[in-house]
């Protein structure tokens, strides 16, 4: 777990000075992008005060992983950034600006960009969809990303850290801290200027396995464990009504029947307008074409994710039903 620490010279914000900060890196599964993520913290136009990259335990999962590395650390914002995320030059900066800017602000988190490293459609459009989420939600949060997020060191050591007991593996760590900080009243933000380029590389069956298994799933048990409802990020209106878009296309596509089809994906897309503009404007028709039969597979996934997680939660003894 190699630490370093570069001088950093206290920065002077409008509204008051810029905190010291830690960046963390979990990379226990030895991930073949991790050079050019430090290499991009350390090129930051404000670096880290303290770097600390996770490797040990060999398959220790994220939630540990950063557990750990918080541990080491002494600075009062610890920023979060997984092994495959490459921060923009100025994401450190802003994650600073922030927290100088506001001294209730618990927590801030940001997005990837519009430019993913993979450039195959699966890997585009699933990189995209989640820029796209994420940039037209600025503002109060509900929740918390740790691919590019920061929180204050003592707000994070309070809550406990991430919940590494149940989530041994990549799932919704992240989203769980974030709703219990933000049931304690804490102030969380979206800021999808800070941004990162994320080097991973989806295929379609690692699309819908993750999507159904390490985050539908769980995200649905965690929300009727805690009995709240959230319309935070993708769990609006839109996307709901998108859901229901996708079932009735694979209902037209099953009874085969056109015209019902063509009115359940025009629905679907006129839902969507501003996605397709941006797949449409990072990939051409081609890129806006191929995303609308992936749309439909995610959003199916999601019902899937209700279902299965739903009689889940239903299954599962009383005592192993833990509210956040």
């Amino acid at each position: 777990m190699p630490n370093t620490r570069p001088r950093q010279a206290r920065r002077e914000s409008t509204t008051g000075t810029a905190p010291t900060l830690a960046a963390v890196v979990p990379a226990t599964d030895a991930p073949p992008t991790l050079e050019r993520c430090v290499a991009a913290l350390r090129a930051s136009s404000s670096p880290p005060d303290e770097l600390v990259v996770v490797k040990s335990p060999p398959g220790a999962g994220p939630a540990a992983a950063r557990n750990a590395g918080a541990a080491e650390v002494s600075a009062e914002v610890i920023a979060f950034v997984d092994s495959d995320v490459e921060v923009h030059r100025d994401a450190l900066e802003r994650v600073r600006r922030a927290f100088a800017a506001d001294p209730r602000l618990a927590a801030v988190f940001g997005s990837y960009d519009d430019r993913p490293a993979d450039p195959r459609p699966v890997s585009r459009f699933r990189n995209l969809l989640h820029h796209h989420v994420h940039t037209s939600s600025p503002g109060p949060a509900e929740t918390f990303w740790a691919g590019l997020g920061a929180i204050r060191r003592d707000v994070f050591a309070a809550a406990g850290g991430f919940d590494a007991e149940r989530f041994g593996e990549a799932a919704i760590e992240d989203i769980e801290l974030g709703m219990r900080l933000s049931a304690g009243g804490a102030s969380i933000a979206l800021d999808p200027e800070i941004r990162g380029t994320h080097l991973k590389s989806w295929s379609l069956v690692e699309m819908v396995r993750t999507d159904l298994r390490r985050r539908g799933i769980p995200w649905v048990r965690l929300q009727l464990e805690s009995r709240r409802a959230s319309a935070a990020l993708n769990l609006g209106w839109c996307h709901r009504l998108s859901a229901l878009a996708s079932v009735a296309a694979a209902y037209a596509v099953a009874r085969r029947r056109p015209p019902a089809l063509a009115a359940a994906l025009g629905g679907l897309v006129a839902l969507n307008g501003r996605f397709y503009a941006l797949l449409r404007s990072q990939g051409g028709l081609a890129l806006a074409a191929i995303g609308v039969p992936l749309h439909v597979i995610h959003h199916l996934v999601a019902v899937a994710a209700v279902i299965v997680g739903g009689l889940a939660h239903v299954l599962a003894p009383a005592r192993a039903r833990r509210a956040p």
